[in-house]
């Protein structure tokens, strides 16, 4: 790990995964497999109505699940799905100072998709790593709420 940023993230906070229809997805997690549904949200900015599954008994400290539905055709999810179909779209990597994270990516030339946080999941704050840099992964940085 680069010396760098190993204070800063601490756990795989999520793996996001694109879904036609995000009712049925939360069916599906949570009668098939057992998960239970910790948060719904709709996010305006970034296209998509999302829930949050987490394994049964999960205080909200492992990994989730995160749906993800497209609030259109013109959306990242949206063309995620017409170009893929279904499937894992992103893994999110829970951090604790994302804008030193972020500043230290870029000074080892490795791509953030946005020069400032954004808000995501229960007012996380959000970056994306460039695939091309992952070796084609998409891998969101998340700072929980309340932890700066």
């Amino acid at each position: 790990m680069n010396e760098a940023l190993k204070p800063y993230v601490t756990a795989v906070d999520h793996v996001g995964i694109a879904v036609p229809d995000l009712d049925e997805a939360i069916a599906f997690y949570r009668d098939t497999l057992g998960f239970e549904l910790a948060h719904v949200e709709t996010n305006e900015r970034q296209g998509v109505r999302e829930a949050m599954m987490r394994a049964p008994g999960d205080a909200g400290t492992g990994t989730a699940i995160q749906l993800l539905a497209p609030l259109g055709p013109d959306t990242t999810i949206g063309r995620f799905l017409d170009r893929r179909g279904p499937g894992v779209q992103q893994v999110a990597l829970r951090v604790t100072d994302l804008v030193a994270v972020s500043d230290a990516l870029r000074a080892n030339q490795i791509r953030v998709l946005y020069d400032e946080p954004r808000t995501g999941t229960e007012n996380s704050l959000t970056n994306f790593v460039h695939p091309k840099d992952t070796g084609g992964v998409l891998i969101e940085l998340v700072e929980p709420a309340g932890t700066e």
